[in-house]
């Protein structure tokens, strides 16, 4: 399968850009492969698409900045090295993007902050904030405090998380090579470049084992990110950032590096994985009116459509929906506890302030959190 459709529609990007890529030898960053990013982001953006930037090499860059000789092996070096190099990272692609007249907003982000309750929420109403901002987030682990991140060494994950929160359309992995290939290609002059695959075959899983093609070079943590990507209907490809213009061409469809298609539509992808993130804590009980417009209309709940309140919530935990004779219509992340949403439920959106003291989210759940069972 060759035509790349999805990706040529896709509106909304996160591009990741790996440390291998970015630095000189692992020390220090390279400003032309900076440059040469900042320039092909800018392009898209100005095409239409939104983007998010997941980029590595903070680490290293804090390295040179510090002077040391090599990269340290103690976890608070790192974690120092990190802090340092994360204010030269994000100075260089704001400089970069400055060029291009787009602003950039640094995120440092664990991975609880986008799987797991209100952070879920909270990192995601910044990202769309920002993007509709036509701000270019540039987020990266926040090594100085997260250590897995710094021991596993790479960003993939991250990247997929972010994909999953943002309701991304395609996921473009940059690295320094080619893409994945059906064996290694050092040693076997025969290798081939797997140019597209369903994300979920199984003989990826088979070069993936040990002394696999996917085993060297990070390829393996790539293959699970695309995997997790894909739980929210995003389809991934990984690419040499190295060759020229290869952003464009990632996004126009062209057959560049290896395409890891999901086979789902993206809205019912990412309605199943948000159905499985999390278990039902509460229930909301539904006035008819309520209940026909989650039915037939497919918009956010409200809160003068609630009449009843259930069990005990936090902003974010998942809350079941339900029609007055109990009978379930929809479950979602709520944005408001459940002391709040008894305050609010019946009332209509622009008395939250007053009924709260303080202003807050007009849908007691959004539609992109909710899903009809």
């Amino acid at each position: 399968m060759s035509d790349r459709t999805e990706l040529a529609q896709a509106r909304r990007w996160v591009v990741k850009v790996g440390s291998a890529l970015l630095t000189d030898d692992g020390r220090g960053l390279n400003d032309t492969i900076i440059a040469r990013i900042a320039e092909q982001l800018a392009v898209l953006r100005e095409a239409g698409s939104e983007v998010v930037l997941v980029s590595s090499g903070a680490v290293a860059a804090g390295v040179v900045r510090l002077g040391w000789a090599e990269r340290p092996g103690a976890l608070h070096d790192l974690q120092a090295a990190a802090a340092v190099g994360q204010s030269v990272l994000v100075q260089r692609y704001e400089n970069a993007f400055r060029e291009h007249g787009f602003a950039t907003a640094q995120v440092l982000l664990g991975h609880d902050d986008v799987i797991a309750r209100d952070r879920y929420l909270n990192a995601r109403g910044t990202l769309n904030t920002l993007l509709g901002l036509g701000v270019i987030p540039i987020v990266n682990e926040n090594d100085t405090v997260v250590t897995d991140e710094i021991r596993f060494g790479d960003n993939d994950t991250l990247a997929a998380l972010v994909a999953n929160l943002i309701d991304a359309d395609a996921l473009l992995l940059l690295t320094d090579q080619e893409g994945l290939f059906d064996a290694d290609p050092r040693s076997n002059p025969d290798a081939q470049l797997v140019t597209a695959s369903d994300v979920n075959a199984p003989e990826l899983d088979a070069m993936a084992g040990e002394g696999g093609a996917l085993g060297r070079g990070g390829m393996v943590t790539k293959l699970r990110a695309a995997r997790l990507a894909a739980r929210s209907g995003t389809e991934t490809v990984i690419a040499n950032g190295r060759e020229e213009a290869v952003i464009a061409a990632a996004s126009r469809g062209a057959p560049v590096g290896t395409w890891l298609r999901t086979g789902k539509q993206p809205q019912n992808a990412r309605k199943q994985w948000l159905a499985s993130l999390i278990q039902v804590q509460g229930s909301l009980e539904l006035d008819d009116g309520a209940v026909k417009v989650l039915r037939e209309s497919g918009r956010s709940l409200l809160p003068v459509g609630v009449r009843g309140v259930h069990g005990e919530f936090a902003r974010g935990d998942m809350v079941s929906c339900r029609d007055g004779e109990g009978r379930e219509i929809a479950r979602g992340l709520v944005n408001y506890n459940v002391d709040e949403t008894r305050r609010i439920m019946g009332s209509a959106s622009g008395d939250i302030e007053t009924l709260l003291g303080y202003g807050g989210d007009p849908e007691l759940i959004h539609r992109d959190n909710l899903v009809l069972t």
